[in-house]
């Protein structure tokens, strides 16, 4: 299987949407996200990838990317093809799954203090390092209610 690692600067882009032909990352050092713009220009957070995570798209390389992938923080990041042929890869697929399904089912149904205290114990590494208005655009929800929220929740704790 071919892959590289390679360093990406802060804000680089590794893939935008409508790219064909999109590698899997693994993120070695650094910090990833992978986020869709809808019509209005906003920007919807997808996921976030720290160190020992993978990020990709469709899996499908053939199919046009519904995302963007760029770095938050220099990264050093391994790019391969799309193959989940290797056990530690498909380990670390189940874990982006897992993850993703958990926030589907949150965003369909959860308050936003249980979805950032979800948040927090999915990336409990990276709440420092990323931007408020990243994190709320995560959740599903403004950087205003994000804050309105956890003021709310830590004044009745």
């Amino acid at each position: 299987m071919s892959k590289k690692l390679i360093n990406v600067k802060k804000g680089q882009f590794l893939q935008r949407k409508g790219d064909l032909n999109t590698k899997v990352y693994v993120v070695q050092k650094g910090l990833l996200r992978s986020y869709a713009i809808d019509e209005k220009g906003k920007e919807h957070i997808f996921m976030f990838a720290p160190e020992g995570w993978i990020i990709a798209d469709n899996l499908p390389s053939d199919l046009p990317a519904d995302l963007f992938i760029d770095a938050i923080e220099d990264s050093e990041v391994i790019v391969k093809e799309k193959d989940i042929s290797e056990e530690k890869d498909s380990e670390k697929f189940i874990k982006r799954l897992t993850v993703l399904q958990k926030r589907v089912i949150m965003l369909m149904s959860a308050s936003a203090i249980t979805r950032y205290d979800h948040f927090i114990k999915t990336y409990p590494k990276i709440t420092k390092r990323v931007p408020q208005r990243m994190i709320a655009s995560y959740l599903g929800i403004t950087p205003e209610a994000l804050s309105k929220s956890k003021k709310n929740h830590f004044k009745g704790n």
